[in-house]
C-alpha cells in the first residue's frame, strides 16, 4: 500500500498501522481512516451486491449521504464504510443484499 507522503497544500496524518480482515482475508490499514479508504488503498472497489438488480456498488458518495458503501462489520449490516473509522482487529465482509441480522435464540 503507497501512501502519499507529501502534498503542497494539505498535510497529513496517518494513524498507526493495524490489521482488519475483509472476506476472510487479512489486510492492512491505518488506524481512524474511513474503511472505505484503507479497502480501496488494497485494491477492493466492489463493498455490496444490491438486493434486487444483484449490481455491484462501492465507493460513491465519501459523506455518508448514500447506501453505496454498506458492508457488513463485525456482523453488523448496512454500516456505511465511508465514515466509519477503521480499527484493529475489524471483521469486514461484502454485503449481499439488504443485509441480515440473525436473531438470538435462546
Amino acid at each position: 500500500m503507497e501512501l502519499i507522503q507529501k502534498h503542497p497544500i494539505l498535510e497529513f496524518r496517518h494513524g498507526r498501522e493495524v490489521v482488519f480482515t475483509f472476506d476472510g482475508k487479512k489486510l492492512k490499514g491505518h488506524e481512524g481512516e474511513p474503511i472505505a479508504m484503507a479497502l480501496h488503498a488494497n485494491g477492493v472497489h466492489v463493498y455490496r451486491i444490491t438486493p434486487e438488480m444483484k449490481r455491484p456498488r462501492g465507493f460513491f458518495c465519501a459523506i455518508g449521504k448514500c447506501s453505496s458503501c454498506f458492508m457488513v462489520v463485525d456482523g453488523v449490516p448496512n454500516v456505511r464504510t465511508c465514515v466509519t473509522p477503521l480499527k484493529e482487529g475489524m471483521n469486514i465482509e461484502t454485503q449481499h443484499g439488504r443485509g441480515f441480522v440473525p436473531l438470538e435464540v435462546q
